[in-house]
């Protein structure tokens, strides 16, 4: 049984989406594909425009085999974060041979050299580091310049080590450093194979001539252009009747649940790593200010503060994050929740169940509960206060999917 794990958000799933997981199946040559997908909220610090349910519905339709739900202290971290929860889930189960992630490059070779340097930090590498910051130099700057010359200087024969810059400066790229950083961290024996991201770029908010618009762009067309009907011709027809028979967060309420936090709890923004360099102090000098998250946001973005940033930091103000429980995204989950499946799906929890030491959680009770999951209860229930389409205590009362073929 060849098993390929893909990471997801499908937030939502669109052609672009489609592509990925048909030529994921295709390269790797796999029986079954296992998804890890973010529940309510998502690495960009934004709540999901639809519940984890619906979002299952549109992966296993698309024809993923097994969804798992990536724990929210995982979904809501940075890169670094993300992907460890992402790919240390996957190397748990016990039964995963590939994983296939899409990147703007492309090239799995530089990815991995890249990821290697990072994890082994070679002394050349790390005098050239600290030699870059000792001129001044912002560390994404000095990291890069030390990437560039090292390989250089070590003679590694990579195509296109040039545009290096621009290569750390792309999402997909960075997520796919990450997971395969996480790969070697934990010594794993998953096979990395990338596909080059085609269409629109991942930050692009207009949507296209084309069919492969960013989930970015259709996102803002429903919340910002109120013109959800323009997205139709950029996601597969069950996709788009989900999203159109759904209701999305009220992000108004979330800014004003915010708002109350950071007036009755200030002191939370310290609990908050991201929220470092005088971010704290320029989110709460500008609350009184903005008129809603989006607004906040931008009133605090800078070349030093990025958007995706303050969101994080502002979604985790939300969620009510805390040191010990940020202190999780550095261990491994010890249980995976299953959010839905088909018949091959079964297989393989079967398979999982005989190989892996995780706690496979169907349905939650109180014998399954521990901190990490306990969050993500917690932040389903905040979900269900701007989102009508799931009830409190949601994560009590559903089953996982079972699509039938």
């Amino acid at each position: 049984m060849n098993v390929t794990g893909i990471v997801t958000e499908y937030n939502p799933f669109h052609y672009g989406h489609e592509l990925h997981l048909s030529q994921s199946q295709k390269i790797t040559n796999a029986d079954i594909i296992i998804c890890v997908m973010s529940g309510n909220f998502m690495q960009r610090g934004t709540p999901a425009i639809i519940d984890k349910w619906k979002r299952t519905e549109m992966a296993l339709k698309a024809g993923v085999d097994l969804v798992l739900e990536l724990p929210t202290i995982y979904s809501i971290s940075s890169a670094e974060f993300f992907a460890f929860g992402s790919i240390s889930l996957l190397n748990s189960l016990n039964i995963v041979n590939n994983i296939c992630f899409g990147s703007e490059s492309g090239d799995i070779k530089l990815i991995k050299e890249i990821s290697k340097i990072l994890v082994e930090e070679p002394l050349l590498f790390k005098n050239l580091l600290k030699s870059n910051l000792n001129n001044g130099l912002p560390f994404a700057k000095s990291r890069c310049n030390a990437l560039l010359t090292y390989i250089k200087n070590s003679n590694i024969n990579l195509k296109n080590i040039d545009t290096i810059e621009s290569f750390l400066n792309s999402s997909n790229n960075i997520l796919a450093i990450e997971y395969c950083k996480s790969l070697i961290k934990l010594n794993s024996n998953i096979t990395p194979y990338t596909i080059k991201r085609e269409g629109s770029n991942y930050n692009d908010l207009d949507l296209p001539v084309h069919t492969l618009a960013s989930a970015s762009a259709i996102r803002n067309n429903i919340y910002i252009e109120k013109n959800l009907e323009s997205c139709k011709n950029f996601m597969p027809k069950y996709s788009f009747d989900i999203l159109f028979n759904s209701t999305y967060p009220d992000l108004n309420k979330m800014f004003q649940l915010i708002k109350y936090t950071l007036i009755t709890n200030p002191t939370i923004l310290n609990e908050i790593p991201e929220c470092s360099e005088g971010l704290d102090n320029k989110i709460l000098n500008n609350l009184s200010s903005a008129k809603s998250l989006n607004e906040l946001i931008m009133l605090c973005k800078s070349k030093r503060y990025t958007y995706t940033r303050i969101s994080r930091v502002l979604c985790q103000c939300y969620l009510g994050i805390t040191k010990d429980i940020l202190n999780l995204r550095s261990t491994e989950p010890t249980y995976t929740r299953v959010l839905g499946l088909n018949s091959k799906g079964a297989i393989a929890l079967k398979e999982i169940k005989k190989k892996s030491n995780l706690q496979i959680v169907n349905k939650i009770s109180k014998s399954s509960l521990n901190d990490m999951l306990n969050f993500d209860i917690k932040s389903t229930n905040l979900y269900s206060l701007i989102n009508s389409s799931i009830s409190f205590n949601n994560d009590f009362k559903q089953s996982p999917i079972i699509f039938k073929i």
